[in-house]
C-alpha cells in the first residue's frame, strides 16, 4: 500500500535514516489554520484508498477489518443523526463505551459536526461519571448497555443537561437505539470547516489537586502528537505497520497515544475488549493479529514478565514496543530486549500536553532508567520555582515550553487554574525529574499529591471526597504506597465517626464503596484507621508524613 497523506499544510513527519540532532534541527511545524480530525484521519484515506484497513477488530469468530471506507460511511450516518437530533457546534458528547467500532465512529461523527468528544473511562463507577456529566454540561451519551445501567444508578434527574442518549445495544425506553437511526441516514455528510484551534476533545485529569478538570483541546491535538507518536515507533509508519495497546480509548494514552494518531498516518489499529490484563491472551493477540506496534504500560509489562520466553511460545513479529505512563525502570527496560530482541522505547506526556519525551532507538536516544529526550518540535526543560532552567542533575520540576500544538487550549471553567499551569510561558507538569550531561530527563518523583499506580495518575482529591460519603467516615486522605508490580497503590487512612470501631470488614467494606463509586484503579487496596490525620495550620493534611507510614 501507499504511504501516508501528506497534503502541503499538514503537519511535516519523522524522516529516516537520521539521527537525533538532525531531527530536531531541520523540525518545523506546519499546523493549517483550518482542520478537523474526523476528515483528517478518515475522509481522506478513504477518498484516496477505499478499502485500506483501518480499524481491525477481534472477536471470538475471528478478525473483523473495518476499512476506512466502512468508517467515512458509518460516521457520516452517526454525523447526520447527531445533527437531527439538534445537537449543535462546541455541545459535549460523552462517550461511555469501550474498545470497539462504535467507540471509534462516535469520535469521527462528533468531531465532524463540530462538537466535543467526551471520552469516560468504561471502568468509571457512578459518582465519577456523575460529577464528569455535570461539570461538563454533557448534551448527549454515546454507550452500550452496561454503561446504560450505570446511568440509571446515577438518575437521570441529576443530569439536567443530558438530553439524548444512544445505545449500540437497542433502544429501551430511556436511550436512542444508535443502530437504527444510523441505518436511515446518508453515508455522505459535509463536515464542519473547523479551524486548528476549535475545540474538539475533552479528557479529564486524574484531578491532582481536588476533584478532576476538564483538559480541552483543539483539533490541532492530533497534529501536535504525530512526532510524538512516530518518534517511540521507530519512524511510523512502516511496511506491514499494525498497531494495538490494552489502554482504554478513554484515557490519552490509548487514545492519543495510538488510535487516532495511527489512523492518520495510515496505519491500521487493531481493538479488543479486556475486561482485564491477561498476558496470554495479550500475546496470543499480538500473534493473531500479526500486530507490529505495541503501547504497553509498564505494569503490563511487568505482567507479562510471567510468561517464560515469550517468542518462544507465541509468534511474535513486533517492530516497536513503546512504554509510558510511569517510569518504566531498568529492570524491565533490559527483560525487554531479552524477551522480545528489540529495545522498549520509553515516553512521557500528560492530559494536558501530552508526548512531550521519549526514547528511539533507532534514532541512537535510548538509555536504561530515563524517559528519553524531547521530542522533535518540543521544547522540554527541567526548571525551578521560578521559571529558570536547572542546572545539569539538579532536581526541578519538567516544563514544556508554549506555544505548542499539542498543548491544552484551557481547563473547562477553569481560569484559575489554567493560570496557575504556567510559569512564563513554561507549563508546568507537577512532575520532578533531573537531566543529565548528555540531555536524557530522568523521572525521580511527583509532586505530593499524585499517585501512579498501573500507569494511571490518581490524584487523592476525588478518593478523599469519595470516602467522605461513606456512613462511618469522618476524614481520609489518600496516598501512594509503593508496590513492586503497580509502581504504587492507594492507601486510605481514615478517622471514624463516634460509633464506629476499625476491622476488617469494615476497611473491606470502604474499600468496596469506593471502587464501586469511582473506579478499579483508584479505590484504595489498603485502609488504615487512625485517630487523627496530620494536618497544616491552614487545615491541609501533610500527606508526606503519611507516605512515611506506608
Amino acid at each position: 500500500m501507499s504511504g501516508i497523506i501528506e497534503p502541503k499544510d499538514h503537519a511535516p513527519m519523522l524522516r529516516q535514516p537520521a539521527d537525533y540532532e538532525t531531527l530536531r534541527r531541520d523540525f518545523r511545524w506546519l499546523i493549517p489554520a483550518r482542520f478537523n480530525i474526523g476528515v483528517a484521519i478518515c475522509d481522506l484515506w478513504a477518498r484516496r484508498e477505499p478499502d485500506r484497513p483501518a480499524l481491525i477488530e477481534w472477536t471470538p469468530s475471528g478478525l473483523v477489518i473495518h476499512s476506512y471506507e466502512d468508517l467515512r460511511q458509518a460516521s457520516n450516518r452517526l454525523a447526520h443523526a447527531l445533527a437531527r437530533q439538534g445537537l449543535r457546534a462546541g455541545e459535549r458528547v460523552a462517550l461511555l463505551l469501550p474498545q470497539s467500532p462504535e467507540t471509534l465512529i462516535a469520535h469521527l461523527a462528533i468531531y465532524k459536526i463540530g462538537a466535543i468528544a467526551l471520552p469516560l473511562a468504561a471502568l468509571f463507577g457512578r459518582d465519577a461519571l456523575e460529577y464528569r456529566l455535570i461539570n461538563s454540561g454533557a448534551a448527549a451519551v454515546v454507550t452500550d448497555a452496561r454503561g446504560l445501567s450505570k446511568l440509571r444508578e446515577i438518575g437521570f434527574e441529576k443530569l439536567p443537561d443530558l438530553r439524548l442518549i444512544w445505545s449500540k445495544d437497542g433502544a429501551d425506553g430511556s436511550a436512542r437505539d444508535l443502530c437504527a437511526d444510523m441505518a436511515v441516514e446518508s453515508p455522505d455528510f459535509a463536515a464542519l470547516d473547523t479551524g486548528a484551534d476549535d475545540p474538539a476533545l475533552m479528557i479529564y485529569t486524574s484531578g491532582t489537586t481536588g476533584l478532576a478538570k476538564g483538559a480541552l483541546h483543539g483539533h490541532r491535538v492530533l497534529l501536535g502528537h504525530i512526532p510524538g507518536v512516530q518518534f517511540p515507533h521507530e519512524f511510523l509508519p512502516q511496511s506491514g505497520d499494525r498497531m494495538w495497546t490494552p489502554a482504554d480509548w478513554a484515557w490519552a494514552g490509548g487514545l492519543l497515544n495510538v488510535l487516532l494518531p495511527s489512523l492518520y498516518l495510515g496505519v491500521a489499529v487493531v481493538c479488543r475488549r479486556f475486561e482485564g490484563f491477561d498476558p496470554d491472551a495479550a500475546l496470543a493477540l499480538i500473534d493473531q493479529a500479526g500486530i507490529r506496534n505495541a503501547f504497553i504500560p509498564p505494569t503490563a509489562l511487568r505482567m507479562l514478565r510471567a510468561i517464560d520466553d515469550p517468542r518462544k511460545k507465541y509468534k511474535l513479529n513486533l517492530r516497536t514496543l513503546a512504554s509510558g505512563g510511569e517510569s518504566l525502570g531498568a529492570e524491565v527496560y533490559e527483560w525487554g530486549r531479552k524477551a522480545f530482541g528489540l529495545t522498549i522505547n520509553e515516553f512521557y506526556g500528560q492530559t494536558e500536553c501530552n508526548l512531550v519525551l521519549a526514547s528511539c532507538h533507532a534514532a541512537g536516544v535510548s538509555r536504561a532508567g530515563a524517559i528519553g529526550k524531547a521530542v522533535p518540535g518540543h521544547e522540554v526543560a527541567v526548571i525551578r520555582d521560578d521559571g529558570t532552567i536547572c542546572e545539569i542533575d539538579e532536581m526541578g520540576q519538567v516544563a514544556v515550553r508554549r506555544p505548542n500544538p499539542v498543548m491544552f487550549l484551557e481547563y473547562w471553567k477553569r481560569p484559575d487554574a489554567t493560570r496557575d499551569k504556567f510559569i512564563g510561558d513554561w507549563m508546568i507538569t507537577g512532575d520532578l525529574a533531573r537531566q543529565d550531561v548528555d540531555g536524557y530527563v530522568h523521572f525521580v518523583g511527583r509532586d505530593d499529591d499524585v499517585i501512579t499506580s498501573s500507569g494511571y495518575r490518581i490524584g487523592p482529591g476525588e478518593i478523599e471526597d469519595c470516602l467522605l460519603r461513606h456512613p462511618a467516615v469522618q476524614i481520609g486522605a489518600a496516598v501512594g504506597k509503593p508496590n513492586p508490580l503497580r509502581t504504587e497503590i492507594v492507601k486510605a487512612f481514615v478517622v471514624l465517626k463516634d460509633g464506629f470501631a476499625p476491622s476488617p470488614e469494615l476497611a473491606d467494606d470502604i474499600r468496596d464503596f469506593v471502587r464501586a463509586r469511582l473506579s478499579a484503579h483508584e479505590y484504595p487496596r489498603e485502609v488504615a484507621f487512625v485517630g487523627e490525620l496530620p494536618l497544616t495550620t491552614s487545615g491541609k493534611v501533610i500527606r508526606r508524613l503519611l507516605r512515611d507510614q506506608t
